[in-house]
């Protein structure tokens, strides 16, 4: 392994490679801040451009395009409420909160480093480890994969606040949005009245662009707008505190990120709703959530870029894509007439080991970059607000436009938001719609695939050891708040009797 770390480092240093690894990150860092484009979308735009290229550079600049959306995507949702892509939707709950509380620069430094202390923790583990977690994670079928999306919609009591009922109907809403279009193993078409464009479904992205920016907006010119924040530097900065209570929340993060990275089609976006419910259930500040809590960023982020890293995995040692982008790349392989899979570790070691150094330089990169310019970035918010929100609604809808190339997307994202807007004003929370939204094809697909596999007895879930234990965590997740909920209750007419005192 030493031999071959050895030839992946002459192989990613080389001036060429560097060039273009920077060229790579500094391209996904300004793709992942335009919603809308994404990094599958920013990787299939410059494959062109990469055919010109050695195809060990062109991986090498493809791979740091993906990264380096990670990061773009996580200052438009801190900075304007805006997510670039469905898996940072989450670091608007607190990294949004944490801007409008005047600490941007903070929650943007937590954000960058919470990713690097990821990014360097999982390239360790994909290098040790891609051979054998890829042959654990060809066990995982379809009544796993259903499992592990079952306790991912468990995560709803952690973003239902106050009122688990909303909470619930709202990922019912979303489960709801999920179902429009094709249906799952069949060829009818639901919920589209006669739409050729409601056919292939509702675009999430635009959704989410709708929810959160255009409604955020909306909500703000309802309120009357806000003052432009008037934050010292020094409230701009990361401080000791921060980086105590960031790093507990990355390890757990960036653990729970890389087991759910691994398997293929799971991705980025349940790794993130799943960690940042785990820390309301085990985190010291988890009181704070919601209101700009530092855990609140660095547990979602973490575990954003190390399931990234670990979709690498499957790609590299099966040719099986861990995610959306991971299928653009390996495309890009093909293209270079490479085969992803156990003999590219033998065939090509350069390319590969070259490929994984790469992500520590291009990830040290991005912490370069962006951890000095977390002030600068921040001074956005001092923009008067009057000019900042048609900035806002004009990225918004050139991000939905961009989604489909047609007005339609332009549709789907106005009537989100005006949907966002009322869920605002009304104490709706948007963080269970967008989790039923986005889980609720991967939980169809899995669901029907069981059935088949079982028979149509769903019950085959409780007979395999790994799906069971899945199965039975959710029940629980669900379960446990409401049953403390009800304990507490019944304990408090008694605490109150006996500290009444008698006459």
């Amino acid at each position: 392994m030493l031999d071959n770390l050895a030839l992946g480092v002459a192989t990613a240093v080389s001036p060429e490679n560097l060039l273009w690894c920077f060229i790579g990150v500094a391209l996904g860092t300004v793709i992942g801040m335009l919603p809308g484009l994404g990094s599958a979308t920013g990787v299939a735009l410059l494959l062109p451009v990469t055919l010109a290229l050695e195809p060990v550079t062109a991986l090498i600049m493809l791979a740091g395009i993906y990264y380096g959306c990670q990061y773009g995507a996580s200052i438009s949702s801190i900075l304007i409420s805006t997510p670039g892509d469905s898996s940072s939707v989450v670091l608007t709950l607190d990294g949004y909160q944490m801007a409008r509380n005047g600490r941007a620069g903070a929650a943007l430094a937590v954000s960058a480093l919470s990713s690097f202390i990821a990014a360097i923790i999982t390239i360790v583990g994909l290098m040790l480890l891609a051979a054998p977690i890829a042959d654990l994670a060809l066990r995982f079928g379809p009544p796993e994969t259903l499992a592990v999306i079952l306790l991912g919609l468990s995560t709803i009591v952690s973003f239902a606040g106050d009122n688990l009922l909303r909470g619930i109907t709202m990922a019912a809403v979303g489960l709801l949005l999920s179902t429009v279009g094709i249906a799952s193993g069949f060829t009818d078409a639901r919920f589209t009245f006669g739409s050729l464009n409601l056919l292939s479904g509702l675009d999430f992205i635009a959704v989410l662009i709708g929810l959160f920016a255009i409604g955020e907006v909306l909500h703000q010119i309802h309120r009357g707008g806000e003052a432009p924040i008037r934050a010292r530097f020094k409230d701009l900065v990361i401080t000791r505190d921060d980086v105590r209570r960031m790093i507990p929340a990355s390890l757990r993060g960036t653990g729970l990120g890389f087991a759910l990275g691994v398997l293929p089609g799971a991705g980025a976006t349940l790794a993130t709703f799943m960690s940042y419910g785990l820390e309301g259930r085990v985190g010291k500040h988890r009181a704070e959530l919601g209101t700009g809590a530092v855990e609140g960023v660095a547990a979602p982020e973490a575990s954003n870029n190390a399931a990234a890293n670990a979709s690498f995995i499957p790609t590299l040692s099966l040719g099986i894509p861990g995610s959306g982008t991971t299928a653009v790349l390996l495309g890009a392989f093909v293209v270079f007439g490479l085969q992803p899979g156990p003999l590219l570790f033998e065939q090509q070691p350069a390319l590969v080991w070259g490929l994984l150094v790469s992500f520590v330089i291009g990830n040290f990169m991005l912490l370069v970059l962006n951890l000095p310019l977390a002030p600068v970035f921040a001074q956005a918010l001092r923009v008067p607000y009057s000019y900042l929100y048609p900035f806002i609604l004009f990225i918004s809808l050139l991000g939905a436009f961009a989604i489909g190339n047609n007005t339609f997307s332009l549709w789907v994202a106005f009537t989100a938001g005006v949907l966002g807007y009322f869920m605002k004003r009304f104490d709706f929370p948007a963080a269970p719609l967008v989790l039923g939204l986005v889980l609720g094809p991967l939980l169809e697909r899995s669901l029907v695939q069981t059935s088949a596999l079982g028979r149509g007895d769903l019950m085959i879930i409780f007979e395999r050891p790994i799906s069971a234990a899945f199965t039975v965590a959710a029940i629980l997740a669900i379960l446990a708040p409401v049953v403390l909920a009800a304990v507490r209750r019944r304990r408090a007419p008694g605490r109150a009797r006996q500290s009444t005192p008698t006459a």
